[in-house]
Formats: C-alpha cells, sequence, structure tokens
C-alpha cells in the first residue's frame, strides 16, 4: 500500500480508547489527492478523480443484511474503496482482517469495504491512495508518485 496523503486534520470521535474515524475525516483525506471530487450518488458521498469513483459511502441494503444471517454485521459507518485488482484485494484484506473486509455482494469486484469505527488514519490514508491510484489516469497517478 501507498503512505498517507498527508497529515490527519481532524481527529476523530474518541470510542472506547480509540478514535472511530467519519466520513469528514475521509474527506479531507480524499482531498489532498489531486483532482479529487467529492460528490453524492444515491444519496450516499463518493470521492472520485476524472469522473471515476474511488471511494464510497457503502450502508448494507436489506439484501446484505439478510446474507449476514445470525452473524452480527460490522457496525458504525462503512466505506468501500476500490483497489488495483482482485489480486491486491486479496492481499490488503490478509494485511488489514479487522479493519477492512468484504461482503458477497462485492466478490469478484475489485473493491474493499472499510470499517470507520477500526480503522487507524493511516491505514485509511493507504487505503484512499491505493483506490485513487488504481482509478487515476496513468499519467496524473505517475505524476502523483513522483511528487
Amino acid at each position: 500500500m501507498s503512505a498517507a496523503p498527508g497529515a490527519f486534520r481532524q481527529g476523530g470521535r474518541p470510542s472506547y480508547g480509540h478514535l472511530v474515524l467519519t466520513l469528514d475525516e475521509v474527506a479531507g483525506l480524499a482531498a489532498d489527492l489531486p483532482e479529487t471530487a467529492e460528490g453524492v450518488r444515491h444519496g450516499n458521498r463518493v470521492w472520485s478523480v476524472r469522473g471515476k469513483v474511488f471511494a464510497w459511502e457503502r450502508p448494507f441494503t436489506k439484501a446484505d443484511l439478510r446474507r449476514f444471517g445470525d452473524e452480527e454485521p460490522p457496525g458504525g459507518e462503512i466505506l468501500a474503496v476500490r483497489v488495483a485488482d482482485l489480486h491486491e484485494k486479496e492481499a490488503v484484506l490478509a494485511a488489514h482482517p479487522r479493519e477492512l473486509f468484504t461482503i458477497e455482494h462485492f466478490a469478484d469486484f475489485a473493491a474493499v469495504l472499510v470499517r470507520l469505527d477500526q480503522v487507524s488514519a493511516a491505514v485509511l490514508g493507504e487505503t484512499l491512495t491505493d483506490g485513487w491510484l488504481a482509478c487515476a489516469p496513468p499519467a496524473l497517478a505517475e505524476r502523483h508518485r513522483a511528487g
């Protein structure tokens, strides 16, 4: 995963000895990435680079909740973030099993889900940067890497 895109500006909300990050912190980190635009789709916040969405608020649907069955679904706000491919998805899920996860609906889709109530600012920053790199045009991504 890449380095975090800059200092974390806001502090999150304290919860049981750690900070719970919010969509406002996501917006702050995403804004540090070149040519990122924030918008709304289907009533949820999204972040894109040159029109290609790399991160979005992802509440569970009724179908998602049914698929959890007797298992308790993750609580708090959930963010979906693109990854380069399914191999990277497997790698980041293995590296961050507490913070990142997937669901059946995302089985063959190159994206991970982020538990904002569990993720650190550093892992969130890395995840957003990697999602941005997966969606940015190659020349823009190279300029960012070199910069």
